[in-house]
């Protein structure tokens, strides 16, 4: 082997290492841990796949993938079209547009833990700014519709940033002179957008709801402080009855199959999108 190769492979390796350690290593020892039913106290029992069968018979389970959905599709939705218009503002001209974009993307800095707790008291029922500004009480974290609502919106107003951020390095990835020749045949901005923007920001789009998708299924810390995965199980993802089954019940080796299936579930979501671009474009 050269020493310009071992030397590569030499600044490869801690990359390597990391990966091997924080992603690898959990991931097939949290498929092993799938397989058992770890008893406190007592030996641990292979039960092969019956977590798995159990996940399928688990109405919470089944509630808590619908749940999930819904916040994905609600929460990704929404938070790529205002970061679309949001970039496509900031894009154009505009006094004082550096601290503008600046401002844009301080959420995005936030904790979700600390962006829980502020929702928490902005959606509180009693007192809280919402329902004080629009002088009617709202049940904000009391009932289902509208609990999930605002986790959606908190969830909304730290990642809209990052979908601003990327969407607006792919506008200024396109060339002046495409919207110069553009210019030239209309001046219709609807028609420059559809024809000339939208297919050159395509890629951009497609890698920020791939991002973001990915992401959301993950959601953890904003429900977890705003409402507890309540009322009943209304809000409650995926990630947090994986936690609640391992550090609630101590079932890890539910807790694992759980988590297992909530990545088979990212993948063939993220499986579906890819075929469906394709069949588009």
């Amino acid at each position: 082997m050269q020493p310009r190769t071992r030397i590569k492979l030499l600044f490869l390796l801690p990359a390597a290492a990391w990966v091997l350690v924080w992603t690898i290593f959990p991931f097939f020892y949290g498929l092993w841990l799938s397989l058992f039913h770890i008893d406190f106290g007592g030996e641990d029992r292979f039960i092969g796949l019956d977590n798995f069968k159990r996940f399928f018979s688990d109405r919470n389970a089944l509630n808590a993938v619908k749940i999930t959905f819904l916040f994905v599709l609600g929460s990704v939705t929404v938070q790529v079209i205002l970061g679309l218009l949001l970039a496509l503002a900031a894009n154009r001209p505009l006094p004082l547009r550096g601290l503008v974009r600046t401002m844009l993307i301080l959420p995005l800095f936030a904790t979700p833990v600390a962006v829980g707790f502020l929702f928490f008291t902005i959606f509180y029922e009693e007192g809280g700014l919402v329902n004080g500004l629009l002088s009617i009480k709202v049940p904000w974290l009391s009932s289902p519709g509208y609990a999930l609502i605002a986790i959606i919106i908190a969830d909304t107003w730290q990642w809209i940033s990052f979908c601003f951020l990327i969407l607006l390095a792919g506008l200024q990835s396109i060339p002046d002179d495409v919207y110069e020749a553009a210019a030239l045949e209309t001046r219709n901005r609807w028609k420059i957008f559809w024809h000339i923007t939208f297919p050159y920001l395509q890629p951009t789009l497609v890698l920020v709801i791939l991002l973001r998708i990915t992401e959301a299924f993950k959601v953890f810390a904003i429900p977890y402080t705003l409402t507890r995965g309540g009322p009943g199980n209304a809000t409650l993802v995926l990630p947090m009855y994986a936690y609640r089954a391992g550090m609630r019940f101590f079932d890890f080796g539910y807790a694992s199959a759980i988590s297992f299936m909530a990545f088979v579930l990212v993948m063939l979501f993220i499986i579906f999108l890819f075929r469906s671009i394709r069949q588009a474009y």
